[in-house]
């Protein structure tokens, strides 16, 4: 379809604490990139997102800190939203769920569909803390996992096992609120009868969708509707959410995955007074960018929400990602393992285009990626200072040295295949990026750019003209094949910063600035060509697009990381309950939190040669998978550099299978074999044991060679 305009939406993010790294590669860059890039083909195109301000997560964080629900909002929503900005995530509105636009857009929303006969009013038994006068909502049920024994789990999962539960299932459960026991007591909501729309999400979905979205995200849709589709419930008991909008439903609000969606459609009504072109008409196109964990509630739950209210368009497409590990482990916000994007922005000023890089080179596309501080000091080294940088570079310093700062002229007699053939390369380029954006695939288009420079460096490096002009009489001689040369490479730097514009967009900044041309250079339609530099027009002196990342960089943070880790582990030990601020829509008590394992006392001294008995190697795990009949154990294959040993080693409760794969471990070489299971086990993994009971391998900092030995 020739679509008239576009709708683009980014998740709203919680606003009860920092976006981190891994939020950035999974939804807000991929969605930037994806709207700069319209935005250069001149279409028609509003690029909405905000803070999702309610559910248990906002108030969960109040308890912990204290203060009122309001002023959590009021904190994050701040951080978060320049952390955007200084990213240069490019919203053309970042609203928020508290404000009134959104308050009465929802209310409607729902209205409409109460009275069309949408909803089913159900009675139900849901869990309740009689001290407290409040129902429960999953997250503040507390109780011992049936998986892993963990004494802390919540109501809807095990953070230690990452097992998802029910508050039914677990054992011993108590209340986070004030320790009670729950009981069971009836309450009446409105739930939507997803099951009465099944039959057309299959239609739309698994028979309209199966070639166009992402396998990710299909294959998730089709399990869920394989599955069968139940009610859900569209409002809670919570004090903290926008009212239901009905005279016998005080102290019920909506359910928080029913108003945050809405949050798209209000957002863009505060945008622009014509929000329903964008939102009504056929001839706009719907995209969502979400992570791979919002899935459901964006291709099936919100689409038929949409359909039984009417007049609304649907989601052409939802391009989910999966998620983005760092360091070889899960992001976790409670433990604090993540890097925070506030924090980056203070740590590396002016180097968000070196993030934004590394995350789109190292996009999460079709299966969870790993961000590693190594990786990023390597990719910015060697592929955007040493490819992409140097072009700029050398290109702008010869020109000013042998071209008197000036655009040179060509002359069409000395023109060569090779100069043809670089022409040629920057409009297949513009074909091939072009491609890849329209179809999402951003890491490919990302590739394409520095390929591009990459042909750029060895055009240039194979003309040499700096071996051309060694004496004057020299380059008096050649200086029609160096003016060429160097036009060329001009032309070539001004296609780069149009190509690279949506990916990089402060470093298209800066080349624009160092051609002298106005940013509507930019547009897309200037691309594939090689006269949009013209002959005698002066050019700035080059500045240096990037700088390397040194290696004590890279220490810093990787060990900032591990304090980061460290102090939310004191944190959980050590903190009590705060009095709440006035207005405090929650309980002033504190989340209880797992309590930390106390060191284990040290073992008795040895002796040097005791110790040199060990024969430590470094392996890697090249293939992993579960015990029979042994929920704890996992059969490993390691490369140990001559040899592959098989070992069988008790973390399968801490990981899983193919999260493994590929990681550097240490092994314990000679240590005599044993059978376990009937397998034998040919050495033994070391791990530490942090303080709340993870598990952690001890790997080398960076990549040693299999087999190394640990001394």
């Amino acid at each position: 379809m020739d679509f008239k305009r576009y709708l683009i939406t980014a998740a709203l993010p919680y606003a009860n604490g920092p976006v981190h790294i891994g939020h950035l590669a999974g939804c807000y860059l991929p969605a930037d990139i994806y709207t700069r890039y319209l935005r250069a083909q001149k279409r028609d195109v509003k690029f909405v997102c905000g803070s999702d301000e309610h559910g248990v997560p906002i108030t969960i964080r109040a308890m912990k800190e204290g203060i009122t629900p309001q002023d959590v909002v009021d904190k994050y929503h701040a951080i978060i939203k320049d952390s955007f900005a200084a990213m240069g995530i490019s919203f053309d509105i970042y609203s928020r769920t508290s404000n009134a636009i959104h308050h009465d857009t929802s209310q409607a929303f729902f209205t409409k569909l109460y009275n069309d006969g949408v909803f089913e009013e159900i009675e139900s038994e849901q869990y309740y803390d009689a001290s407290k006068d409040l129902f429960l909502a999953d997250r503040y049920i507390l109780g011992t996992c049936p998986v892993c024994g963990n004494e802390n789990a919540y109501g809807d999962q095990c953070e230690r096992c990452g097992t998802s539960l029910s508050p039914e299932q677990l054992l011993n459960p108590r209340s986070a609120l004030s320790s009670a026991v729950p009981v069971k007591k009836k309450t009446r909501h409105w739930y939507f009868p997803l099951d009465k729309y099944e039959a057309w999400l299959q239609a739309w979905i698994v028979d309209g969708k199966k070639d166009a979205w992402k396998p990710n995200v299909y294959g998730q849709c089709k399990s869920w509707l394989d599955s069968g589709l139940q009610p859900r419930a569209m409002t809670r008991d919570s004090a903290w959410g926008v009212p239901v909008p009905l005279p016998d439903a005080k102290g019920k609000v909506l359910y928080v995955w029913f108003d945050a969606p809405i949050g798209y459609i209000s957002a863009t009504k505060e945008l622009t007074n014509q929000w329903s072109d964008y939102w009504c008409s056929e001839d706009t196109k719907l995209v969502h960018f979400i992570g791979k964990d919002n899935i459901v509630f964006h291709c099936i739950i919100f689409p038929a929400m949409l359909k039984a209210h009417g007049g609304f368009v649907l989601p052409e497409q939802v391009p989910a990602n999966e998620f983005l590990n760092i360091e070889g482990e899960k992001v976790s916000t409670s433990r604090n393992w993540a890097v925070w994007v506030h924090e980056y922005i203070k740590d590396f000023p002016d180097q968000q285009d070196t993030l934004r890089y590394v995350l789109c080179a190292n996009a999460p596309e079709t299966k969870d990626n790993d961000f590693t501080w190594k990786e990023f000091q390597d990719r910015t080294n060697n592929e955007l200072v040493s490819i992409f940088g140097n072009f700029i570079n050398r290109t702008f310093v010869l020109m000013h040295k042998l071209c008197k700062g000036k655009v040179p002229p060509v002359q069409d007699a000395l023109i060569n295949d090779a100069d043809r053939q670089l022409g040629t390369e920057i409009m297949l380029a513009k074909q091939r990026i072009e491609q890849c954006l329209e179809e999402y695939k951003f890491r490919d288009g990302l590739f394409e750019v520095i390929d591009l420079a990459r042909k750029g460096n060895k055009y240039l490096q194979d003309n040499a003209p700096w071996s051309l002009s060694k004496t004057p009489e020299l380059q008096l001689e050649n200086q029609g094949r160096i003016d060429i040369c160097l036009h060329l490479c001009l032309q070539l730097t001004a296609n780069l910063a149009i190509l690279v514009n949506p990916f990089l967009p402060f470093t298209a900044g800066k080349m624009c600035k160092m051609m002298k041309v106005v940013e509507r250079m930019l547009e897309w339609g200037n691309a594939g060509k090689t006269n949009l530099l013209k002959v005698g027009y002066s050019l700035r002196e080059p500045e240096l697009l990037f700088r390397k990342i040194e290696d004590s960089e890279v220490l810093d943070q990787v060990e900032k990381l591990r304090s980061n880790l460290n102090k939310a582990t004191t944190v959980n030990m050590e903190q009590t309950p705060q009095p709440a601020a006035a207005g405090t829509a929650v309980p002033a008590t504190t989340e209880p939190t797992e309590p930390a394992l106390a060191a284990p006392a040290q073992k008795p001294e040895i002796s040097i040669d005791d110790f040199a008995k060990m024969d430590l190697r470094v392996g890697t795990i090249v293939k992993a998978e579960k015990v029979e009949k042994a929920d704890k154990l996992l059969k490993l294959e390691l490369d140990m550099g001559t040899e592959t040993r098989t070992v069988v080693s008790g973390i399968a409760l801490h990981f899983k299978p193919e999260e493994i794969i590929g990681k550097q471990v240490t092994v314990v070489a000679n240590l005599a074999p044993r059978k376990m299971r009937g397998i034998e086990s040919r050495g033994m993994i070391l791990m530490a044991q942090n303080g709340d009971g993870r598990l952690i391998f001890v790997s080398p900092l960076e990549v040693a060679d299999n087999g190394s030995e640990v001394r």
